[in-house]
């Protein structure tokens, strides 16, 4: 059901009684929709957690459009970003806070890695660096954040992505960070069945992988 953290962002919640550990979903740069919001209750179902997914453009009226959204990434600042995710970690009412993230929300779990609030990442897709386009004075590079504290972390990652390019992997995969390589995915192969790109087989197993991870087996 659709709640509102403190500062007015929308958020998608899912609550497990009983939940020990909570689960904070970052979207990808399509945000809140009815895709996550049957993400959210089915990794609630099937991980046995309490999952709240977080809208990352709470203050923009942006229509579903990928332009004006790529757009407004560069307005995006990392303090509102993060503090909403940090937020939405305390709503789940657990110590313990899995963060998992797509594409735009990715990006963001990597530089959510060295905040101290979750002590499991799994990234699917994120930039590992800044693209030129978002760059704004709220912005970071994800990169540094991982290098920082890439214990955490676990990167899903299609070895297609024109998004990450194999040197950014590799820049990545040097921190220390595990990373996971499917060799024929795209960007977006896992999350979106609808995607021309998707691969169910590939998505399965990253599913698979990642909800043993967030779980903390």
């Amino acid at each position: 059901m659709r709640e509102r953290l403190d500062n007015g962002t929308e958020v998608e919640v899912v609550r497990v009684a009983g939940s020990t550990r909570g689960l904070v979903v970052a979207p990808d740069i399509f945000g809140l929709r009815p895709l996550f919001d049957d993400l959210v209750e089915r990794f609630a179902r099937e991980w046995n957690m309490t999952t709240i997914a977080v809208e990352p453009f709470p203050t923009e009226s942006l229509s579903p459009d990928i332009e004006p959204r790529y757009e407004a990434v560069a307005r995006l600042t990392d303090d509102r970003v993060l503090g909403d995710l940090a937020a939405a970690a305390d709503l789940t009412g657990c110590e313990d806070v899995s963060l998992i993230g797509f594409c735009l929300g990715g990006m963001h779990c990597f530089k959510a890695a060295d905040q101290g609030r979750f002590d499991r990442i799994a990234s699917f897709y994120g930039m590992i660096r800044l693209p030129e386009a978002w760059n704004g004075p709220g912005q970071s590079e994800p990169l540094p954040h991982v290098a920082a504290s890439p214990d955490p972390v676990l990167a899903i990652i299609g070895d297609l992505d024109p998004y990450t390019p194999p040197d950014a992997v590799s820049d990545l995969e040097a921190t220390g960070t595990q990373v996971v390589r499917y060799a024929d995915a795209k960007h977006g192969f896992a999350h979106d069945a609808s995607r021309p790109d998707h691969r169910a087989d590939d998505a399965a197993d990253a599913f698979a992988r990642v909800g043993d991870w967030v779980r903390g087996n």
